[in-house]
């Protein structure tokens, strides 16, 4: 059970790291607001390619977790990348 916990929690952090990073990237280059970014982002098939600069954030995540011993945690940021890279590739595809 307490490994289950882990992954939960590297889960979390992955997502939360990923949606840190996608609203710090629109705050820093973009000049339209968040929903505008989006929105426009999503218009111009952009929106994968926006999601994945997020997914820089995880890259940090991994490897801090990897530092500290915490496999399991970093499993679950693993797992929440392989999420976004999912949802990435649905907006790609269709």
């Amino acid at each position: 059970m307490n490994n289950k916990k882990e992954v939960i929690i590297g889960f979390a952090v992955g997502l939360i790291a990923n949606t840190f990073g996608t609203l710090l990237y629109i705050l820093l280059f973009s000049d339209l607001g968040i929903t505008e970014t989006f929105e426009a982002a999503y218009a111009h098939g952009y929106l994968g390619s926006l999601l994945a600069l997020g997914a820089i954030l995880n890259l940090i995540a991994f490897f801090v977790f990897l530092r500290l011993r915490r496999d399991q945690r970093a499993k679950g940021v693993l797992v929440a990348t392989l999420l976004v890279a999912l949802v990435i590739l649905y907006y790609k595809v269709f």
